[in-house]
């Protein structure tokens, strides 16, 4: 009887397990496509894997991509050698499907791996990391069934003296009709358009009592037009004020409605952590500023609460992607109803069908380097 008893609770528990993610196969389960790589690999047999003897000039856009599909890009790992001050912000990545005009990835390239603020830091996420020595890697799957382009823009002053890459691809005979194409948008407030400068702390009536039920004012992570479904966001910022950043409420408005369609309770909660990741003058872990990066959400970068604060925060929604069936505005408040002017600097992600809406024109590289701004307000913090 034990037997009889206990065998139907073993199927019942690993059955449960098994149909936890039905797509993904099993790591001893066998693939039925070809592996393949596109790699800057010497190609004459000797050690110039960067090309060093080819530098990519200022000005210049080099293709380090150019796939037959159908295929699914898996894993892109980079690194690079310039002398250039703020290259992460200066080299623009961009990536075409199935030959279109409009990339459907653009961004710097630094944003486009979480280091929004132009300097290296590691960090370890599901989709997303930095390993020792500025080993970027993005492990996004990139279908597509025609052709794959990927371009990296010199837009710097001086030459990038070495580009390493590895691009890991699958090579497939058919791929699914239904499938969604991989997206990635940039957009940037240097500062963000707060209300008002005359405030002392979070806290205030003046504060607290304002009133956003619209969203209007609310800074705009991404926009997109189509049927697919929103994936995740890394957010950078500097404060250019003292006390709190994230009072702010995430917004997402869906297929055209006027009141978002979800909407949350401050950033750092959409961003799944708690209690000002521990400022806020809490202060739970004493006098620290812990900072943590998880597969789904993290914070690695954490600069406190006084005015020059530099901050990264990222979340992903692989456990339950943000579907629309026509269109996606997932926007976020600067400080509670959008009362603070700090620098935000923002990479969103999703996968929709083709074609997708124009992306805004990327601002200009002068533009785009992270510098705190000159804005009234409180000036420390809590801490």
């Amino acid at each position: 009887m034990k037997k009889a008893f206990y065998l139907p609770i073993f199927l019942l528990l690993t059955g449960g397990l098994f149909a936890q993610n039905p797509t993904e196969k099993e790591i001893w389960e066998l693939r039925d496509y070809s592996s393949e790589r596109i790699s800057s690999y010497d190609r004459s047999g000797a050690n110039d894997d960067g090309n060093w003897a080819n530098k990519i000039e200022p000005g210049e856009t080099r293709t380090i991509g150019d796939i037959e599909g159908p295929g699914i890009i898996k894993h892109f790992w980079t690194t690079i050698a310039t002398g250039e001050p703020n290259h992460l912000k200066k080299i623009v990545l961009r990536m075409y499907w199935d030959g279109e005009e409009s990339p459907s990835v653009e961004a710097p390239i630094g944003d486009f791996f979480g280091l929004g603020l132009g300097r290296y830091f590691m960090y370890e996420s599901k989709f997303l990391s930095v390993g020792s020595q500025k080993a970027l890697n993005a492990n996004f799957p990139m279908p597509f069934k025609e052709s794959a382009k990927i371009t990296v823009s010199n837009e710097g002053d001086n030459p990038i003296d070495a580009y390493y890459y590895n691009i890991d691809w699958e090579k497939h005979e058919s791929l699914p009709e239904d499938i969604g194409y991989f997206h990635a948008q940039y957009r940037q407030a240097e500062p963000t358009d707060g209300w008002t400068e005359d405030w002392e702390a979070n806290g205030q009536p003046k504060i607290n009592n304002h009133k956003n039920a619209d969203g209007e004012g609310n800074y705009v992570i991404m926009e997109a037009e189509g049927k697919g479904h929103f994936i995740g966001v890394t957010h950078s910022l500097i404060q250019n004020q003292g006390d709190w950043w994230g009072e702010g409420d995430e917004m997402i408005y869906i297929d055209g409605e006027e009141e978002p369609t979800i909407q949350g309770t401050g950033a750092e909660d959409y961003y799944l952590g708690a209690w000002c990741y521990g400022g806020c003058g809490i202060n739970p872990f004493g006098h620290e500023k812990p900072t943590f990066a998880y597969s789904e959400y993290g914070n690695p970068l954490n600069g406190g609460d006084d005015r020059g604060a530099e901050w990264m925060v990222y979340r992903f929604h692989s456990e339950s992607p943000v579907v629309f069936n026509e269109s996606i505005k997932m926007t976020i408040e600067h400080g509670h109803a959008n009362h603070r002017s700090d620098n935000y600097y923002t990479v969103g992600y999703w996968y929709q069908n083709e074609p997708h809406a124009e992306f805004p024109e990327l601002p200009p590289v002068e533009d785009r380097i992270p510098e705190m701004q000159d804005t009234d307000g409180p000036k420390r913090g809590k801490n």
